[in-house]
């Protein structure tokens, strides 16, 4: 069956015309148990909502036009927010049933050179006064020379404030079990600024360099915090190569992206972690939609409303999407924080189960104990005149 076609037609900032590159068209009836024809079928129905994704997310970039008379509002919501904020009172449940840290912590991590150092710069002049001010977070301009961040660094935002700050971290390896290992660690047992982060693959001569430079820093420890939400950060560039590459190199990144993004650890609950797109400014307006709707698919998120494409500009546009990535991992983290009554009662569990694991090696040791001390009394088996009843007496003893 013919279908008629459609085009939808977006503009860019600078005027250029985008017309969304497939067309639309009725899906054909299968008939009987045709598997050729069942997944031309499959294959035109999963084009037709790829079509609509990209579609959406063309739509996304002309709303956000359409939105920058509210930015001045949106940032002051920002700039309001204290942790706890946008807990939804649900179930019965106030924010005194909540344990509400003190600073929100918004994680960043990503592959080496997806931009986490820069996006913390841009992100803190959104909520500066002073455009003037120099960066906080350093970047590593040759990628080549090595992987930048080596110690958890803490940024606060603003600066000076103690609402939520942002961690920059070291970037992920090639070596996904490294990624797991290391994600874990700061998910359960949490960041601290200065922190120097080593993985099992370093050589020996950067375990020891990296340690010596700690040692020089002579850093006291500092608090501890509980990560509250993740930022996931990957170069655009990169994305595209790996989607248009044939060779395994090639794919390599964003094989890394998914495998490390999927990692239960970086899950809140339901909640994955939000993904910012940087480098889009080196790109068409069209390549940049085409991935996000491809992170999206691979990732398993709505790529219009979790997937932020955050160009290394300082235009009223981009000062939007930063902020409405800011909104949406604040509230995510506000709606997963943990409620006192269920840590008070894993504290409770924990309590009984060890007091009982007492009992049991105090028993089993009685027991041990007992049967010594009866085997040490006990008459030989060639001696059928056992007095049973002493041997009674001596175990109840």
């Amino acid at each position: 069956m013919g279908g008629e076609k459609t085009t939808s037609r977006f503009f860019t900032p600078e005027g250029e015309e985008i017309i969304s590159p497939v067309d639309d068209f009725d899906i054909p009836l299968l008939s009987g148990d045709d598997e050729g024809s069942r997944d031309s079928w499959d294959s035109l129905v999963d084009q037709r909502r790829r079509d609509a994704v990209f579609r959406e997310v063309l739509q996304s970039y002309d709303q956000l036009r359409t939105r920058i008379g509210s930015l001045t509002d949106a940032k002051n919501k920002i700039l309001s927010y204290t942790p706890g904020a946008w807990i939804e009172n649900v179930g019965g449940m106030t924010l005194s049933d909540y344990d509400v840290p003190k600073t929100t912590s918004l994680l960043l991590i990503g592959p080496k050179g997806s931009g986490k150092s820069s996006l913390v710069n841009r992100i803190s002049k959104v909520f500066e006064n002073d455009k003037f001010a120099s960066e906080r977070a350093q970047v590593t301009y040759n990628s080549s020379v090595g992987d930048g961040t080596y110690f958890l660094q803490e940024y606060t935002i603003p600066r000076g404030s103690n609402s939520f700050s942002l961690y920059d971290t070291r970037s992920l390896s090639d070596d996904a079990s490294d990624n797991i290992n290391m994600i874990k660690l700061w998910i359960m047992e949490g960041v601290r600024h200065g922190e120097l982060v080593i993985r099992r693959s370093d050589s020996s001569s950067l375990r020891n360099r990296m340690r010596c430079k700690a040692h020089k820093i002579g850093c006291e420890p500092s608090v501890i915090r509980k990560v509250n939400f993740v930022i996931f950060v990957v170069d655009g560039l990169a994305v595209l190569k790996s989607m248009e590459g044939d060779s395994d190199v090639e794919k390599q990144y964003n094989q890394i992206v998914a495998t490390t993004f999927n990692c239960p650890y970086l899950s809140f609950r339901d909640d994955k972690p939000v993904v910012v797109v940087t480098h889009g400014d080196l790109l068409s307006l069209t390549d940049r939609a085409r991935i996000r709707t491809y992170l999206g698919e691979l990732l398993g998120i709505p790529p219009a409303k979790q997937i932020f494409d955050i160009p290394e500009s300082s235009d009223p546009e981009n000062e939007l999407i930063i902020v409405d990535m800011l909104r949406y991992c604040l509230e995510h983290a506000d709606r997963n924080l943990s409620c006192k009554s269920c840590a008070r009662n894993k504290g409770f569990r924990v309590s009984v189960m060890a007091f009982l694991n007492l009992l049991l090696v105090l028993g089993i040791a009685i027991i041990a104990f007992k049967m010594q001390h009866l085997n040490a009394h006990c008459i030989p088996k060639s001696n059928s005149n056992v007095d049973w009843r002493a041997i009674r007496h001596l175990w109840l003893d």
